[in-house]
């Protein structure tokens, strides 16, 4: 399940929920004031890692041939 960013429609609180992709936003309760009035934000996505595979490489399996 994947982290989302949401902000309340009523209180403007922004906060970050581990929902399932297909959750819809209006189920989604505001920890400051437990309306589920929130919208989903656009963030962005950082990718941590070692070596090559930073740069944007893709590493695969070896194989015989």
């Amino acid at each position: 399940m994947p982290i989302y960013e949401y902000e309340c429609q009523d209180c403007g609180e922004q906060f970050e929920k581990l929902v399932r992709m297909t959750t819809p936003d209006d189920e989604v309760e505001c920890p400051q004031c437990g309306v589920l009035h929130s919208k989903r934000l656009v963030s962005l996505m950082a990718s941590m890692g070692r070596g090559a595979a930073t740069n944007g490489a893709v590493c695969a399996p070896s194989g015989g041939g």
